[in-house]
């Protein structure tokens, strides 16, 4: 026994002199560039699922405020005993733009009468926050006050005031404000209706005063700043599938999600009951975050906004309708009209809502995509109708295609060919694959046509248990989307833009996993993805320099990625580094320039030994990025990575 362990004992310290002796040297060629950086390299994929928008980042609190739900009482309960039949009716009035809807309350005498809002999930309400409530309303009959309070998960009171209806024929806005006293997840609202007399209600609302740079009715504003962290080159809206519709009646519609809140047409949401294991009977889009808001958050998080609209064709995985040929000026009008929405004079139709919206001053649109995840010669004769219009009346706009629903097979590769052939600027390429793809994937764009369209990686994750989920984001997914993304950033002259999708997810109410981003009613956190793709759009710099290993680049040998980026404002070499090993890995670096080399540089490292490992609402911060100071002296770096890590170094180049 004691023979085989001396053995043991030599033969790992042969293995260990060995290893020392053959650590890698990279060399980075500071000096000669291969490409420049897109500044609109890393940017959002948003679309309004798993409770993104209505329920997430839009901030409004009563669920169904405007009775226009399917089911017209979706979300309410009528508090009471023994209510009269017709004290609560549900008018529909035709007349009514957008919003048909309204509730009449009948009250003759007085009684025990009110509305209960249950709220997305329950109702976030933080302690010693100011709360909104307002309505429209009309009244024949004056004489009824209504008490509004807001309720804990207990059901304890926690924040109270009163309005009262007074007469009036025409509609009226009326709000009223007031605090709280306690936190809360799963809040409730109560309405109670006292008095007597009669009124017409509608946009029963209630948000929160903290919103995004406190606009009034505004967006969520912790979920609003963790986009801004990222420092994105552009916001992708709306979607997305969400963009299709499951037909042609439910696609997105820009126009109907412009103008005053109150006239824009709700309709179900196309995640409502996509999934038979995650049925959201109650998920409706109100549009109170619409293309106006979109554009709005782009132009606050400094990123160029990204529109998708319909090419006339609802989703394929649903009906697959197509409008005919004959009938698309329509769509094509209004790809038109939003250009116009976006970059028109306020003396055009549509820059002078813009202009009454509240922003006269352009949105400087320089991009559009046409159709999602459409595929098929179906899809390239829409396409085709578009492009000619938009190229003669717009050519400084840049046309964004989609290339199917994967990287790969027959679909993507007879709409690859097609779309090269027709010139497209962008072509929108998507991969939901297991880590091994995106670990074996890093050289993908290394031989794509450097002349050809460019590519936008739209939507990306690594799912871990694919097709079966819930997928979570673990760090094993994470660290292969790192190594993936040396790839793209090597390829930076032809991948121009990339977007991890989803981007957010409610814990109670979400239909797909993973998502890059995770909330609660009061709470938001980043998942290991989200890191590293913040520290790729952090530190993306502005031209591409060569790293090589022997000679090649580096894509996996010994399971080790890397890519370089110089970063002319900030004037630092940028290495990006993934060491995918279940040990420490020692590195050498050899920078070739005549460039004055500091080295006071700086390194940060995402990490776990653990690959199952993420992220939570208890936990948010279980796998983060850890930053320290280091020194390096001369063009001869030295550096060790952990097991399992992707590392970003910054050093300082003059």
């Amino acid at each position: 026994m004691k023979k085989l362990l001396s053995i043991g004992a030599i033969l790992s310290i042969c293995s260990s002199i060995s290893f020392a002796q053959n650590i890698p040297t990279f060399k980075i060629d500071l000096d000669n560039p291969s490409g420049e950086i897109s500044s609109n390299m890393w940017g959002i994929f948003f679309e309004d699922i798993n409770l993104g928008a209505d329920g997430g980042i839009y901030a409004e609190l009563v669920k169904n405020r405007s009775f226009e739900f399917s089911n017209p009482l979706m979300g309410w309960k009528t508090l009471g005993e023994n209510v009269p039949e017709g004290t609560l009716v549900i008018q529909n009035n035709g007349k009514r733009k957008g919003n048909a809807r309204s509730l009449l309350i009948n009250k003759p005498t007085d009684f025990l009468l009110g509305l209960q809002n249950e709220g997305f999930r329950g109702m976030g309400i933080k302690e010693g926050l100011q709360y909104e409530f307002s309505l429209l309303f009309k009244c024949s009959k004056p004489g009824l006050t209504l008490h509004v309070e807001l309720l804990d998960d207990t059901d304890k009171v926690c924040g109270s005031s009163k309005i009262s209806l007074t007469e009036t024929a025409a509609w009226k806005n009326i709000s009223v404000r007031f605090r709280s006293a306690a936190e809360s997840k799963k809040g409730k609202l109560n309405i109670w209706i006292q008095g007597i007399g009669s009124a017409e209600v509608d946009m029963l609302s209630l948000f929160p005063e903290d919103t995004w740079r406190g606009r009034s009715k505004g967006l969520r504003k912790d979920m609003v700043q963790i986009l801004a962290d990222m420092k994105p080159g552009f916001l992708r809206f709306p979607g997305g599938c969400i963009v299709e519709g499951r037909d042609l009646a439910n696609r997105f519609q820009w126009k109907k999600t412009v103008g005053p809140i109150e006239e824009r047409e709700l309709i179900i949401n196309r995640w409502n009951t996509e999934f038979n294991h995650r049925l959201t009977p109650d998920y409706f889009q109100t549009f109170g975050l619409g293309f106006y808001e979109y554009f709005l958050m782009s132009e606050d998080i400094g990123a160029e906004p990204l529109p998708i609209l319909n090419c006339g064709m609802a989703c394929q995985f649903n009906t697959g309708e197509v409008v005919p040929l004959d009938e698309l000026d329509t769509y094509i009008q209004d790809a038109l009209d939003l250009i116009e929405f976006a970059n028109g004079d306020v003396h055009t139709k549509w820059g002078k809502l813009r202009a009454e919206m509240g922003h006269p001053e352009k949105f400087n649109l320089k991009m559009l995509g046409i159709g999602n995840e459409n595929w098929g010669p179906q899809y390239i004769e829409r396409l085709a109708a578009f492009q000619v219009v938009l190229k003669a009346k717009h050519p400084e706009i840049a046309i964004i295609a989609s290339s199917g629903t994967g990287p790969d097979g027959e679909r993507f590769d007879y709409l690859d060919k097609k779309l090269r052939e027709m010139k497209i600027d962008v072509i929108d390429e998507h991969y939901y694959r297991p880590p091994s793809w995106f670990l074996s994937s890093a050289a993908r764009y290394d031989d794509y046509d450097r002349n050809g369209s460019k590519i936008f990686a739209g939507e990306y994750a690594s799912h871990t248990t694919r097709p079966n989920g819930p997928n979570k984001n673990s760090w094993d997914a994470a660290l292969s989307e790192a190594a993936f993304l040396t790839g793209l950033e090597r390829n930076g002259d032809v991948v121009t833009m990339a977007s991890y999708a989803p981007l957010f997810g409610h814990v109670d109410g979400w239909q797909w996993t993973p998502d890059l981003i995770w909330v609660d009613n009061l709470n938001v956190y980043g998942t290991p993805s989200y890191h590293v793709q913040k520290l790729y759009s952090t530190n993306k710099g502005t031209a591409i320099i060569p790293i090589k290993w022997n000679d090649n680049n580096v894509v996996g040998q010994d399971s080790l990625y890397a890519s370089t980026v110089y970063d002319e404002v900030s004037k630092e070499l940028i290495i990006k580094f993934v060491n995918h090993n279940n040990k420490t890995v020692n590195g050498t670096f050899q920078l070739d320039s005549n460039k004055q080399i500091n080295g006071n540089a700086t390194k940060i490292t995402l990490s776990s030994n653990d690959m199952a490992a993420y992220n939570s609402i208890a936990d948010p911060l279980k796998i983060k990025p850890q930053e320290s100071a280091v020194k390096y002296s001369g063009a001869i770096i030295k550096e060790s990575f952990l097991p399992y890590s992707f590392t970003v170094i910054k050093i300082p180049i003059k």
